[in-house]
């Protein structure tokens, strides 16, 4: 199906009341656009994290348009590599590298609601902890080459 008319039908369920706003996901910036101008896009779902920016340009159009962008997999499956930039800000904040990558998100964009995986209470409190996590320009920077 094409996907100006998968868009189209989210649009009708819209206008009949059945729904009342159109999130995407994994799309790309054309289809993002195609979306927009069919409906009202107030979300889209990639895949994004420290390690993996291959929907920065979605995220951009998102910034640009006031659109929220929920990152998925925002911590790469607990599988981020423990060394580096992220062990080493890790360890100047105390906090965990998830957490770095979490506070890296976070501070990114404004757009970005990061929705990481939770399996515990414990896990849920420690992801709530990121967001007091401040990043400075020079972590920020660091960060930026680690993908």
């Amino acid at each position: 199906m094409p996907y100006a008319e998968s868009v189209g039908a989210l649009a009708e369920l819209q206008r009949e009341g059945k729904i009342q706003h159109v999130g995407i996901s994994n799309v790309d910036s054309v289809q993002l656009e195609v979306a927009s101008d069919i409906v009202e896009v107030v979300s889209v779902q990639n895949r994004f994290s420290v390690s993996d920016r291959g929907s920065f340009e979605v995220l951009l159009a998102c910034e640009r348009h006031g659109i929220a962008f929920l990152p998925w997999f925002p911590l790469a499956s607990g599988g981020l590599a423990d060394g580096g930039a992220l062990a080493a800000i890790a360890a100047a904040h105390a906090a965990t590298i998830y957490q770095i990558a979490l506070a890296w998100l976070l501070a990114r964009s404004p757009v970005i609601v990061p929705i990481p995986g939770t399996s515990s209470l414990a896990h849920l409190e420690q992801n709530i902890a990121a967001a007091a996590i401040r990043l400075n320009e020079s972590e920020m920077r660091s960060l930026e080459v680690v993908a």
